[in-house]
């Protein structure tokens, strides 16, 4: 796994060992082995690195039967004003890496003919946010990637999915650190008006990387609350509370 580190990644890594998977995770903010025997410090931009880390593994383990592909970063502002050098990092990261990545394990899934892989998008593949333009091309780029590696890999039963958060606090996009009315604002646009936890894709990953998910392939997995699931989703929770005739329209 990539990207366990901290945030949504650290709670996934967890998960999926109480699901009773010896889990590996490969972060470049590892400063020693130290910190523990299954992880490995590695720059996911460095072949090397990469290389080195999954041989560590299948010495160890002999085996790879799940990888998530969770590792980020985050680049914001308009694109008329994008530092190109910082565009390249991003897609570096998000495309070129997790493409690395999956071709050190794709051998060893086909040779064992199974395997899941699992791989992080974001709703910003669906539905770009103003200022966030570079994430969210980085995004849409992991989607279609997605869907081709499960065209490729289906003779093998190896499975590929993405996963689509919403609105999930966390340190890189400081949503719980926005004033009140800037919250309100983004929970207007959700079915389910809360903010995403990081269990809510723990949740999703852990079916994904079991055995009950081995008919879904290709697919982009939604799970952000029903964000935009409708025009205006704050009107039903107006509407829980309204009675008389103007209520009755939900077109207003």
């Amino acid at each position: 796994m990539t990207g366990a580190a901290r945030g949504i990644g650290a709670v996934i890594a967890r998960r999926l060992e109480d699901d009773g998977y010896v889990v590996y995770a490969l972060d470049r903010t590892y400063a020693s082995e130290a910190k523990g025997p299954r992880k490995i410090r590695a720059d996911l931009t460095n072949h090397g690195e990469v290389h080195a880390g999954i041989q560590r593994i299948l010495r160890q383990e002999g085996r790879i039967d799940v990888l998530v592909n969770n590792a980020g970063m985050n680049l914001t502002g308009p694109l008329e004003h994008a530092d190109l050098d910082a565009v390249e990092q991003c897609l570096s990261v998000y495309v070129t890496a997790l493409l690395r990545v999956c071709q050190a394990v794709i051998p060893v899934m086909k040779e064992a003919r199974h395997g899941r892989i699992i791989n992080a998008a974001s709703f910003a593949a669906i539905v770009p946010a103003i200022g966030g333009g570079v994430y969210a091309a980085s995004k849409s780029a992991v989607v279609q990637l997605t869907r081709a590696l499960a065209g490729e890999l289906g003779p093998w039963d190896i499975t590929v999915n993405a996963y689509a958060p919403g609105m999930v606090p966390t340190e890189m996009n400081g949503f719980a650190d926005m004033s009140d009315d800037d919250q309100k604002r983004l929970l207007d646009t959700l079915t389910l008006r809360r903010w995403g936890r990081p269990d809510d894709v723990a949740d999703l990953v852990s079916y994904l990387a079991g055995e009950n998910s081995g008919y879904i392939t290709g697919s982009l997995m939604d799970v952000s609350g029903g964000k935009l699931a409708t025009q205006t989703p704050y009107r039903a929770y107006e509407l829980q509370f309204c009675s008389g005739a103007g209520c009755t329209s939900i077109n207003a």
